[in-house]
């Protein structure tokens, strides 16, 4: 019974893949972020709508926030997307 929640923990919600999978990806504030993240992208989630993304700078323009979406084919994918995010040294959160 190693995956019953304890008191007071939720149990986190269930994916059915393949999904569409929102992604909203936060790192360091520069001019080829969005290409960085894009070049990750193709690796794990090839043919996503690059076209869609959209991104917006934090107030003091010292993050910038990334919002995208894959089709998630598993949680294998997901997890290597997000090593490889943030194994550029340039990502602070894949949420």
């Amino acid at each position: 019974m190693a995956n019953t929640p304890k008191a007071g923990e939720k149990t986190p919600p269930k994916i059915e893949f393949p999904c569409d999978f929102s992604l909203k990806i936060v790192g360091n504030a520069a001019e080829d972020l969005v290409e960085v993240v894009c070049n990750v992208l193709e690796v794990h989630a090839p043919g996503f709508d690059a076209t869609a993304i959209t991104w917006q700078d934090s107030k003091n323009g010292n993050y910038r926030s990334i919002r995208v979406v894959i089709r998630a084919t598993g949680t294998d994918q997901l997890d290597a997307l997000h090593r490889d995010l943030k194994a550029t040294g340039r990502i602070h959160m894949v949420l």
